[in-house]
C-alpha cells in the first residue's frame, strides 16, 4: 500500500480578496484572547475553501491513473480534515463521479476529550450513516494535542481508560489509524522550562500554552540509552517512563497494552464481522456504558461493551430487542480484572473495563 497523507489540506486557500477574519467575541462584547495574546478569529475564509475540493479532485483523477498492473498495490488519499460537522466530512470523500480523498480524517470522535456516552454514540452513528456508504477513518490521537493520557484521563485509571478507546477505534466498523506510542500507553511529557521548548508555538506562548512537544517525544522501544530511538541525541528529550513503558517490556506482558493493541488488531484482521460487519447501537439509553454489535451476512454477530466510569457496570444487550435474550457468547477480549459473561442479557463490567464477544 502507497499514498499520501495531505497535512492541513483544508487550510489550502483563503479568502481571494484576503480580507480579514472577523474577530471572536465573549458574552461581554470584547474580543476573545487565545494563549498567545491574540484575537480568536473565526477561520471561515482560511479554511474549508471551495478550491479545496476542485484540487482533490485532480490529485485523485492523477492518482486513479497508476493502473495496477503496472503500479501493483493499494493506492490511498488521507487527509486531516479537521471540520465543523459531518456533513462536511462527507464532501470530503467526492462524488463518484468526481472521487477526491479515500479516507478523510474523522476528528468529530476523535476529538471529544471526554468520556461522553452519549457524545461517542452520536458520533459513531453519524461515522456509520452521514458518509454516503464510504469507510470512516477514525482517529483519536496526533502530534498537536496532547496524548491520550491528558485528554481523557482521569489520573488514576489512565491505562483501562486508553484500552476503552482504542477499542471503540479498532472495534468500530472503519479504517483505524493510531499515533505511534498509543500501544504501548506512552503519555504526554510537556518541558517544565521555558528553555528547553523546541515547538514554536510553546516558545511563543509559555507558559499558558506549552507547545506541542510532549505528545512528540521519542518513540519508547526499550531500556537502552535514549531509549533505542536513536544512538545520537534525540531532537526531544526521552521521558524518565521510558524506564517502565516500552516495547521490549511489554511484549512479554499478556496484560499489557501493547498485547491489547495486538489482540485488536488481529480480531479486526480475521473476524469477519469485526471487519466487514455493519454497526448497530445497543442498550441506547444507558448513559455510562457504549454497546454496539457487529453483524455480516454468514458469520456469527460480535457485542462490543465499553464502561465509560469508574464504577462497575451491569449491562443487558437484549434488552432492545436486537439479541435474543440469554443468546449465549463465547469471549474473544476481556480487559485485566474482567469477568466473563455467560449472555447478552447479563455483562458485568469492571471500573473502565471492556467486553468484546461473539454471539453464539
Amino acid at each position: 500500500m502507497g499514498g499520501f497523507r495531505f497535512d492541513a489540506i483544508t487550510n489550502l486557500f483563503e479568502d481571494p480578496s484576503l480580507a480579514d477574519e472577523t474577530v471572536i467575541k465573549g458574552k461581554d462584547g470584547k474580543p476573545l484572547i487565545n494563549a498567545f495574546g491574540d484575537p480568536v478569529l473565526d477561520d471561515s475564509k482560511t479554511n474549508n475553501l471551495p478550491g479545496v475540493h476542485t484540487v482533490m479532485q485532480e490529485m485523485r483523477a492523477h492518482m486513479d491513473t497508476f493502473d495496477s498492473a503496472s503500479f501493483p498495490g493499494t493506492r490511498v488519499l488521507i487527509g486531516e480534515t479537521y471540520l465543523r460537522n459531518i456533513g462536511e466530512l462527507r464532501k470530503m470523500y467526492g462524488t463518484p463521479a468526481h472521487p477526491e480523498f479515500e479516507l478523510p480524517m474523522d476528528t468529530q470522535l476523535g476529538f471529544i476529550n471526554k468520556l461522553d456516552v452519549a457524545a461517542f454514540r452520536a458520533k459513531l452513528t453519524d461515522a456509520e450513516t452521514k458518509i454516503g456508504g464510504n469507510t470512516p477513518l477514525l482517529v483519536f490521537d496526533n502530534h498537536d494535542n496532547p496524548r491520550l493520557d491528558l485528554r481523557y484521563g482521569d489520573g488514576v485509571h489512565n491505562l483501562a481508560i486508553q484500552r476503552v478507546i482504542s477499542t471503540v477505534l479498532f472495534a468500530s466498523r472503519g479504517t483505524a489509524l493510531f499515533y505511534y506510542g498509543d500501544e504501548i500507553g506512552m503519555k504526554t511529557t510537556p518541558p517544565t522550562r521555558r528553555a528547553d521548548v523546541k515547538d514554536p508555538i510553546g516558545i511563543t506562548g509559555w507558559p499558558k500554552q506549552k507547545g506541542r512537544d510532549g505528545e512528540r517525544t521519542p518513540m519508547q522501544w526499550n531500556t537502552s540509552a535514549n531509549a533505542g530511538f536513536t544512538s545520537g541525541k534525540p531532537w526531544l528529550p526521552v521521558p524518565p517512563t521510558a524506564a517502565t513503558v516500552n516495547v521490549q517490556d511489554e511484549q512479554h506482558d499478556p496484560t499489557s497494552m501493547l498485547a491489547w493493541y495486538r489482540e485488536l488488531i488481529q480480531l479486526k484482521k480475521t473476524n469477519p464481522a469485526m471487519q466487514h460487519g455493519e454497526n448497530v447501537m445497543l442498550d441506547i439509553s444507558n448513559d455510562q456504558v457504549l454497546s454496539w454489535m457487529r453483524q455480516t451476512p454468514g458469520a456469527p454477530a460480535v457485542v462490543v461493551s465499553a464502561n465509560f466510569t469508574a464504577q462497575p457496570q451491569t449491562v443487558n444487550l437484549a434488552a432492545d430487542g436486537h439479541l435474543p435474550a440469554h443468546a449465549h457468547l463465547h469471549k474473544l477480549l476481556i480487559s485485566p480484572g474482567g469477568s466473563e459473561p455467560q449472555s447478552v442479557d447479563r455483562i458485568e463490567l469492571a471500573p473502565f473495563g471492556v467486553y468484546v464477544g461473539e454471539v453464539q
